[in-house]
């Protein structure tokens, strides 16, 4: 259980790193999030996912 709250901790820091040091960037970015189609952010979704479960299956 110490290792998952470590990994949500770490998860957050690199989510908040953009936020925090371009958020004029983020906000542009966040605006053309919004024009992609659905179809495409479900892909990079599931990619991510099984990047991840690669990464954290490799090292274990």
């Amino acid at each position: 259980m110490k290792i998952l709250f470590l990994l949500l901790g770490l998860v957050l820091v690199v989510e908040g790193l953009p936020y925090f040091a371009f958020p004029d960037k983020m906000k542009r970015w966040l605006k053309k999030v919004q024009e992609v189609p659905d179809s495409h952010l479900r892909i990079i979704g599931f990619l991510s996912i099984c990047v991840g479960l690669g990464v954290a299956y490799l090292f274990k």
